[in-house]
């Protein structure tokens, strides 16, 4: 049974940085992983993905340049970086995984069958 844990998340004040992490249990595949986030009232959207060696990334223009995604294979844990939060970056932040490799579908929330339970992340002005 595969199980995604995040951790990280927390009040922080604009300017400030978070590391989020994603420890995967039950993965028995390397496939893309990424970063999800949303806010009250939004949709679910792409911050950050990964393909399953690190060789290839997609970041969300509103993040570029600020955010940093990178993964562990041997602990089977994402990383997100977040450097120079604002407050538009608050939302609850999701992890994902798919036994796929990079593809289409990587920036959709509906090319992840595995999903966290989520990490709130709030960033005051």
């Amino acid at each position: 049974q595969v199980q995604l844990v995040e951790s990280g998340g927390g009040l922080v004040q604009a300017g400030d940085s978070l590391r989020l992490s994603c420890a995967g249990s039950g993965l028995t595949f390397l496939g893309a992983r990424a970063w999800f986030r949303q806010a009250p009232g939004k949709e679910r959207d792409i911050v950050a993905a990964i393909n399953w060696n690190g060789g290839s990334f997609y970041y969300a223009d509103s993040v570029k340049g600020r955010f940093t995604i990178s993964r562990d294979n041997a602990k089977n844990t994402v990383y997100l970086q977040m450097n120079s939060l604002k407050p538009e970056d608050t939302a609850v932040y999701y992890c994902a995984a798919t036994r796929r490799d990079w593809g289409t579908t990587a920036t959709m929330p509906g090319g992840y069958a595995y999903w966290g339970q989520g990490t709130q992340v709030t960033v005051s002005s």
